[in-house]
């Protein structure tokens, strides 16, 4: 569906924009989507129709420094987005394009959070993440960078200082998702983590996690409840730099 073949790749930086534009999809659907969206909210009424940014014309530029993720976003409701999802993500010039941190430990086991019982993707294991949205607007610029250090602190907890990023991001191209993926390490051990996690979504009213979930190798990967492009990115870090 998407015009980057699927798979992973290695970028430099990411430059998206954001620019108004119809969505055909959205316009055409429009009973079926309401339709849609009652059922879901009658299921969890939590749910909120914010506006969320999708992406169109996604491109990889080769520069001098590496190759550049590039596209231009564009605004939509929540429930457009969700019956889109819930739909089989037909092709429609828009893709699901976020920005996720690849928490990992000082002993090198990654962490990753259970979605909570009141989110659309109840019990998913994903790393921290979310749909980017008019917060992470910044003039003309759509900043993901900036989307996955708030999302990952509103999760976990855990401060975009106490969990640097490394360099450069791994895109995962899976059909009509695009996962930004950006490794930020901690200075504390899975064990550490884990339990701090723990007392951080305890306190708080509506979590999105329910959980946080260490995988120290491939035996830690699940395949029932991780979704593929998670899967891809943990055997190839794994697989170029082991824990331990």
């Amino acid at each position: 569906m998407s015009s980057l073949p699927d798979g992973i790749y290695r970028v430099t930086r990411l430059e998206t924009v954001l620019r108004s534009a119809r969505w055909e999809f959205a316009e055409r659907e429009a009973a079926r989507i309401d339709a849609h969206w009652a059922r879901a909210l009658a299921q969890k009424p939590k749910m909120f129709d914010g506006t969320v940014l999708l992406l169109r014309d996604p491109e990889l530029v080769a520069t001098p420094e590496g190759d550049v993720l590039r596209g231009a976003f564009f605004a939509t409701a929540f429930r457009n987005f969700v019956a889109w999802l819930a739909f089989g993500a037909p092709a429609s010039g828009a893709y699901n394009c976020f920005s996720m941190a690849a928490l990992r430990a000082r002993d090198g086991a990654f962490l990753l959070g259970e979605m909570g019982a009141d989110t659309i993707n109840a019990g998913q294991i994903y790393f921290a993440a979310g749909t980017p949205d008019l917060s992470d607007v910044f003039g003309e610029s759509v900043d993901l960078a900036a989307s996955v250090a708030r999302e990952m602190e509103e999760e976990t907890g855990f401060s975009p200082q106490e969990a640097p990023p490394g360099p450069g991001w791994r895109v995962i191209v899976a059909g009509a998702r695009i996962a930004c993926i950006q490794e930020r390490r901690l200075a504390l051990n899975a064990e550490e983590a884990l339990a701090r996690a723990a007392v951080f979504i305890a306190r708080e009213k509506d979590p999105e996690l329910a959980r946080l979930h260490a995988a120290r190798g491939p035996q830690d990967i699940d395949a029932a409840r991780m979704p593929g492009f998670v899967q891809l990115y943990l055997r190839d870090a794994f697989a170029n730099q082991p824990c331990g």
